[in-house]
Protein backbone atom coordinates (compact mmCIF):
# COMPACT_ATOMS: atom_id res chain seq x y z
CA UNK A 1 0.00 0.00 0.00
CA UNK A 2 1.23 3.47 -0.80
CA UNK A 3 1.29 6.38 1.62
CA UNK A 4 -0.84 9.41 0.97
CA UNK A 5 0.66 11.89 -1.41
CA UNK A 6 -1.38 15.00 -1.07
CA UNK A 7 -0.51 17.83 1.27
CA UNK A 8 -4.08 18.32 2.24
CA UNK A 9 -6.48 16.03 3.84
CA UNK A 10 -9.51 17.99 4.87
CA UNK A 11 -12.00 15.92 6.69
CA UNK A 12 -15.24 16.75 8.42
CA UNK A 13 -16.44 16.23 11.94
CA UNK A 14 -20.01 16.95 12.10
CA UNK A 15 -21.64 13.97 10.45
CA UNK A 16 -20.78 12.15 13.69
CA UNK A 17 -22.84 9.43 15.21
CA UNK A 18 -26.15 11.02 14.39
CA UNK A 19 -25.48 10.13 10.78
CA UNK A 20 -26.28 6.59 11.72
CA UNK A 21 -29.42 7.32 13.62
CA UNK A 22 -32.87 6.96 12.17
CA UNK A 23 -34.76 8.32 15.12
CA UNK A 24 -35.00 12.02 14.46
CA UNK A 25 -38.46 13.33 15.01
CA UNK A 26 -40.58 16.29 13.99
CA UNK A 27 -38.78 19.59 14.48
CA UNK A 28 -42.02 21.58 14.61
CA UNK A 29 -43.28 19.44 17.45
CA UNK A 30 -39.85 19.62 19.00
CA UNK A 31 -40.10 23.39 19.21
CA UNK A 32 -43.05 22.91 21.52
CA UNK A 33 -41.09 20.46 23.64
CA UNK A 34 -38.25 22.93 23.78
CA UNK A 35 -40.46 25.19 25.89
CA UNK A 36 -39.37 23.01 28.80
CA UNK A 37 -35.76 24.06 28.22
CA UNK A 38 -36.00 27.82 27.81
CA UNK A 39 -35.66 28.62 31.49
CA UNK A 40 -32.06 27.44 31.35
CA UNK A 41 -30.97 27.22 27.73
CA UNK A 42 -30.90 29.50 24.72
CA UNK A 43 -30.65 28.48 21.10
CA UNK A 44 -30.61 30.36 17.83
CA UNK A 45 -29.22 33.71 16.74
CA UNK A 46 -27.84 35.73 19.62
CA UNK A 47 -28.11 32.86 22.09
CA UNK A 48 -26.03 33.21 25.23
CA UNK A 49 -25.14 30.94 28.10
CA UNK A 50 -27.43 31.24 31.08
CA UNK A 51 -28.11 28.64 33.71
CA UNK A 52 -27.28 26.14 31.02
CA UNK A 53 -24.92 26.37 28.03
CA UNK A 54 -25.96 27.56 24.59
CA UNK A 55 -27.41 24.74 22.50
CA UNK A 56 -26.34 26.05 19.08
CA UNK A 57 -24.13 23.53 17.36
CA UNK A 58 -24.76 20.86 19.94
CA UNK A 59 -24.56 17.97 17.47
CA UNK A 60 -20.97 16.94 17.01
CA UNK A 61 -19.76 19.25 19.76
CA UNK A 62 -17.43 17.88 22.37
CA UNK A 63 -19.17 17.38 25.71
CA UNK A 64 -18.42 20.21 28.13
CA UNK A 65 -16.78 22.39 25.49
CA UNK A 66 -18.61 25.73 25.65
CA UNK A 67 -15.99 28.30 26.58
CA UNK A 68 -16.60 30.07 29.85
CA UNK A 69 -19.32 27.74 31.07
CA UNK A 70 -18.83 26.10 34.45
CA UNK A 71 -19.50 22.42 33.88
CA UNK A 72 -19.91 19.77 36.53
CA UNK A 73 -17.05 17.39 37.18
CA UNK A 74 -19.03 14.52 35.69
CA UNK A 75 -19.43 16.29 32.36
CA UNK A 76 -15.80 17.36 32.41
CA UNK A 77 -14.82 13.72 32.82
CA UNK A 78 -16.88 12.89 29.76
CA UNK A 79 -15.21 15.76 27.94
CA UNK A 80 -11.77 14.40 28.75
CA UNK A 81 -12.86 10.98 27.55
CA UNK A 82 -13.41 12.52 24.13
CA UNK A 83 -17.16 12.16 24.05
CA UNK A 84 -19.07 14.24 21.57
CA UNK A 85 -22.76 14.92 21.56
CA UNK A 86 -24.77 12.93 19.08
CA UNK A 87 -28.33 11.76 18.84
CA UNK A 88 -27.87 8.71 21.02
CA UNK A 89 -26.07 10.26 23.96
CA UNK A 90 -28.18 13.42 23.84
CA UNK A 91 -31.23 11.22 23.87
CA UNK A 92 -29.93 9.36 26.90
CA UNK A 93 -29.02 12.58 28.68
CA UNK A 94 -32.41 14.16 28.13
CA UNK A 95 -34.18 11.01 29.21
CA UNK A 96 -32.49 10.98 32.59
CA UNK A 97 -29.70 13.51 33.12
CA UNK A 98 -28.55 12.14 36.47
CA UNK A 99 -28.45 8.60 35.24
CA UNK A 100 -26.23 9.79 32.41
CA UNK A 101 -23.98 12.04 34.51
CA UNK A 102 -24.59 11.60 38.22
CA UNK A 103 -23.16 14.95 39.28
CA UNK A 104 -24.64 17.04 36.54
CA UNK A 105 -25.90 20.43 37.56
CA UNK A 106 -28.78 20.10 35.15
CA UNK A 107 -31.80 20.17 37.37
CA UNK A 108 -34.14 18.63 34.84
CA UNK A 109 -35.87 15.43 35.87
CA UNK A 110 -35.83 14.01 32.38
CA UNK A 111 -38.16 13.38 29.48
CA UNK A 112 -39.47 9.82 29.42
CA UNK A 113 -41.32 9.95 26.08
CA UNK A 114 -38.92 8.80 23.32
CA UNK A 115 -41.04 10.47 20.62
CA UNK A 116 -40.90 13.80 22.43
CA UNK A 117 -37.15 13.45 22.83
CA UNK A 118 -36.76 12.69 19.13
CA UNK A 119 -38.86 15.73 18.26
CA UNK A 120 -36.81 17.92 20.58
CA UNK A 121 -33.56 16.70 19.09
CA UNK A 122 -34.89 17.28 15.58
CA UNK A 123 -35.59 20.87 16.61
CA UNK A 124 -32.15 21.36 18.15
CA UNK A 125 -30.60 19.79 15.07
CA UNK A 126 -31.72 22.81 13.09
CA UNK A 127 -29.26 24.90 15.07
CA UNK A 128 -26.37 22.60 14.44
CA UNK A 129 -24.55 22.41 11.14
CA UNK A 130 -27.12 22.54 8.40
CA UNK A 131 -26.71 19.86 5.78
CA UNK A 132 -28.42 22.09 3.27
CA UNK A 133 -25.59 24.59 3.58
CA UNK A 134 -22.64 22.56 4.80
CA UNK A 135 -22.10 19.32 2.92
CA UNK A 136 -19.88 17.92 5.66
CA UNK A 137 -22.45 18.46 8.35
CA UNK A 138 -24.19 15.71 10.20
CA UNK A 139 -27.22 14.71 8.22
CA UNK A 140 -30.58 13.95 9.72
CA UNK A 141 -31.19 11.33 7.12
CA UNK A 142 -32.86 8.12 8.07
CA UNK A 143 -30.34 5.82 6.49
CA UNK A 144 -26.63 5.42 6.09
CA UNK A 145 -25.36 7.87 3.55
CA UNK A 146 -23.44 5.17 1.74
CA UNK A 147 -23.99 1.44 1.46
CA UNK A 148 -20.87 -0.63 2.03
CA UNK A 149 -20.40 -4.39 1.96
CA UNK A 150 -19.56 -6.13 5.20
CA UNK A 151 -16.03 -6.96 4.08
CA UNK A 152 -15.22 -3.24 3.93
CA UNK A 153 -17.04 -2.26 7.10
CA UNK A 154 -15.46 -5.21 8.87
CA UNK A 155 -11.86 -4.41 7.96
CA UNK A 156 -9.64 -4.24 11.04
CA UNK A 157 -7.49 -1.16 10.72
CA UNK A 158 -3.80 -1.15 11.59
CA UNK A 159 -3.37 1.62 14.15
CA UNK A 160 0.36 1.99 13.54
CA UNK A 161 -0.16 2.32 9.80
CA UNK A 162 -2.96 4.75 10.44
CA UNK A 163 -0.62 6.86 12.55
CA UNK A 164 1.84 6.92 9.67
CA UNK A 165 -0.86 8.00 7.23
CA UNK A 166 -2.27 10.55 9.64
CA UNK A 167 0.65 12.93 9.19
CA UNK A 168 -0.96 14.13 5.99
CA UNK A 169 -4.30 14.65 7.74
CA UNK A 170 -2.68 16.63 10.51
CA UNK A 171 -1.30 19.20 8.12
CA UNK A 172 -4.80 20.63 8.31
CA UNK A 173 -6.59 19.06 11.25
CA UNK A 174 -5.52 19.58 14.82
CA UNK A 175 -4.39 16.50 16.70
CA UNK A 176 -5.70 17.94 19.96
CA UNK A 177 -9.23 17.72 18.65
CA UNK A 178 -9.82 21.46 18.68
CA UNK A 179 -13.17 22.52 17.30
CA UNK A 180 -11.69 25.75 15.98
CA UNK A 181 -11.18 26.13 12.26
CA UNK A 182 -11.12 22.90 10.29
CA UNK A 183 -13.22 20.31 12.11
CA UNK A 184 -11.36 17.82 14.31
CA UNK A 185 -11.23 14.17 13.38
CA UNK A 186 -9.98 12.59 16.59
CA UNK A 187 -12.24 10.34 18.59
CA UNK A 188 -14.54 9.33 15.77
CA UNK A 189 -16.03 5.86 15.92
CA UNK A 190 -14.32 3.79 13.26
CA UNK A 191 -17.47 2.87 11.39
CA UNK A 192 -18.53 6.46 10.96
CA UNK A 193 -15.09 7.45 9.77
CA UNK A 194 -15.15 4.69 7.17
CA UNK A 195 -18.64 5.60 6.02
CA UNK A 196 -17.71 9.25 5.64
CA UNK A 197 -14.59 8.51 3.63
CA UNK A 198 -16.43 6.21 1.28
CA UNK A 199 -19.16 8.80 0.90
CA UNK A 200 -16.47 11.14 -0.40
CA UNK A 201 -15.06 8.43 -2.63
CA UNK A 202 -18.45 7.89 -4.17
CA UNK A 203 -18.94 11.66 -4.45
CA UNK A 204 -21.99 11.56 -2.25
CA UNK A 205 -20.32 14.29 -0.23
CA UNK A 206 -19.46 17.36 -2.20
CA UNK A 207 -16.20 18.69 -0.80
CA UNK A 208 -13.92 18.40 -3.87
CA UNK A 209 -10.67 18.21 -1.91
CA UNK A 210 -11.98 15.42 0.24
CA UNK A 211 -13.32 13.65 -2.82
CA UNK A 212 -9.84 13.77 -4.29
CA UNK A 213 -8.15 12.59 -1.13
CA UNK A 214 -10.58 9.83 -0.33
CA UNK A 215 -10.39 8.65 -3.92
CA UNK A 216 -6.68 7.95 -3.48
CA UNK A 217 -7.14 5.79 -0.42
CA UNK A 218 -7.47 2.03 -0.52
CA UNK A 219 -10.00 0.38 1.74
CA UNK A 220 -7.22 -0.81 4.08
CA UNK A 221 -5.83 2.71 4.35
CA UNK A 222 -9.21 4.13 5.28
CA UNK A 223 -9.60 1.41 7.90
CA UNK A 224 -6.15 2.19 9.29
CA UNK A 225 -6.91 5.90 9.58
CA UNK A 226 -10.26 5.11 11.18
CA UNK A 227 -8.57 2.89 13.75
CA UNK A 228 -5.91 5.46 14.53
CA UNK A 229 -8.19 8.44 14.95
CA UNK A 230 -10.70 6.43 16.95
CA UNK A 231 -7.93 5.65 19.42
CA UNK A 232 -7.31 9.33 20.21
Amino acid sequence: MKPLRSLFFIFSLAFAQSALSNEFGDAKLGQQVYAQCVACHQVGKGAQAGIGPVLNGIFGRQVGAVQGYNYSDSLLRLKHSGMRWNFDNLDAYIENPRAFASQTRMGYAGLADPKARADLLAYLRIFSDNTADIPEAAPTSTAYEVELPDDILGLKGDVAYGEYLSSECLTCHQAQGSTQGIPPITGWPEKQFVLAMHAYKQKLRTNPVMQMMAGRLADEEIAALAAYFASH
